[in-house]
């Protein structure tokens, strides 16, 4: 059944993008449903910027924002459907989308390619996703083409064609308070995951067991989904950046890697902590562990307005490459190891990325061919790393070796709030949390 919508939330960001369109038009599809298998189809997930304007979760949908002196936007939707609710659950329809989600109009989505071509009729230009569906793109181009063949009738065409994301994804970069609400709760949901795993993950465990219990920790306290597919790495299996198999037994003696966030109501939560399996640091295991957290601390206190995108990355860097020579995994100079980048044998990723609706959100990091500086309202991941294989010259004692240490950072007007501070990171902390382990 249908819940409770703010729907003026996204009537003021329809608001937004049509005053950047002046007479033009904006078409926004949702995301089509895709086959799993057979007739399985995968968990259905919405669009992202057509969500971000519209608050609509069903699929078969798409937005017409017409821009102009008096601006509407029209929602195309599936029709109701006593029968296919039978099935499927509940649709709006077409007449209570319209009310409960405050549209000027919303028509059946059988209607969308009959419509169009008016809808975009003496209208300069039109703004649509651009390159990301080569159907979609033939679509919109055949309707632009049955405006063109009125010509002779002095219908004009659009002469000018946009990707409407490089709108979107500016609006987007920049979190409003309802957004920002969601995503401090998906932190709290997503550091509860964190503590939980952390008091029950123990020596003859697997990965996947780690991984169940942060997925019910994620339903339980309401979230829909994990934001992505969650990493449990145990062992050398941290030195996998992206390991997603999560089918290993945990040793005794082994650090375990997990980055795992919630999906809140489309918003996401991205965190990562490592600890021991066996709940005690070894001596190399904190050496390291002290360097990757003394790196994220001082790329987080470069978190604040004014700094360039680049500012905690740099800081983090310094921090992991002298860390690296005291640790005798790398020789020379500082000066050296950072300008012939050799620190990047241990760590060989960016320190962090935009969040928000998509766990790796939308918004340029340049603009201009220069680094962005942060702005109050935007949100980032502070994500430093140490991976070490076995090579040549690398002390037995550091091998296999993986630690990561990642919160979201929400950027305040005279800094940065860690939206996920709730799950515990110092080696203090996780060891103290550990010692009161149960089933």
């Amino acid at each position: 059944m249908s819940v409770a919508i703010d729907a003026s939330i996204y009537a003021r960001r329809r608001a937004r993008l049509a005053a950047r369109l002046g007479k033009g038009v904006a078409i926004v599809p949702t995301a089509p449903e895709c086959l799993r298998n057979r007739d399985a189809h995968y968990p259905y997930r919405y669009d992202s910027y057509f969500y971000y304007l519209t608050g609509f979760r069903e699929p078969e949908a798409v937005l017409v924002l017409v821009g102009g002196d008096t601006p509407r936007s029209i929602l195309f939707c599936r029709d109701k459907n006593a029968e296919r609710e039978i099935w499927d659950g509940y649709r709006y329809g077409p007449e209570a989308a319209r009310t409960t989600f405050a549209f000027e109009e919303a028509c059946s989505i059988s209607e969308l390619d009959t419509r169009m071509p008016d809808l975009l009729a003496d209208r300069p230009a039109v703004q649509v996703h651009l390159g990301s569906d080569p159907v979609w793109d033939g679509r919109v181009l055949g309707w632009i083409n049955a405006v063109r063949s009125r010509a002779r009738s002095g219908v004009a065409a659009p002469g000018d064609l946009r990707d409407v994301r490089v709108l979107l994804d500016e609006m987007r970069l920049i979190k409003d308070g309802h957004e920002i609400a969601l995503m401090r709760r998906a932190g709290e949901i997503s550091a509860a995951a964190h503590r939980r795993a952390m008091q029950t993950s123990r020596p003859g465990a697997t990965e996947y067991e780690v991984e169940a219990v942060l997925q019910h920790e994620f339903r339980h306290h309401g979230a829909q989904a994990p934001a992505y597919t969650s990493i449990v790495a145990g062992g050398a299996n941290a030195c996998v950046l992206h390991y997603v198999e999560n089918n290993a037994a945990l040793a005794d003696g082994d650090l375990l890697l997990i980055d795992a966030g919630c999906e809140l109501d489309g918003y996401a939560s991205d965190i990562t902590r490592t600890f021991p399996v066996n709940g005690r640091f070894s001596s190399a295991q904190r050496e390291v562990y002290e360097l990757v957290l003394a790196a994220q601390a001082a790329a987080i206190a470069a978190v604040k307005p004014g700094a360039h995108w680049n500012t905690p990355h740099d800081a983090a860097v310094a921090v992991l490459a002298q860390g690296f020579i005291d640790l005798k995994l790398l020789s020379g100079t500082l000066d050296a190891v950072l300008e012939q980048e050799s620190y990047k044998q241990f760590y060989m990723h960016r320190t962090g990325h935009w969040l928000g609706l998509d766990v790796h959100d939308a918004g340029e990091y340049k603009t201009g061919g220069e680094w962005r500086e942060l702005q109050p309202g935007m949100v980032l991941t502070v994500e430093p790393g140490c991976y070490i294989r076995p090579a040549p010259g690398v002390p037995e004692a550091f091998i296999n070796i993986g630690i990561r240490i990642e919160d979201d950072a929400l950027v305040t007007e005279d800094g940065c709030e860690i939206l996920s501070a709730a799950a515990p990171k110092s080696v203090a902390d996780i060891e103290a949390l550990m010692r009161d382990r149960h089933d």
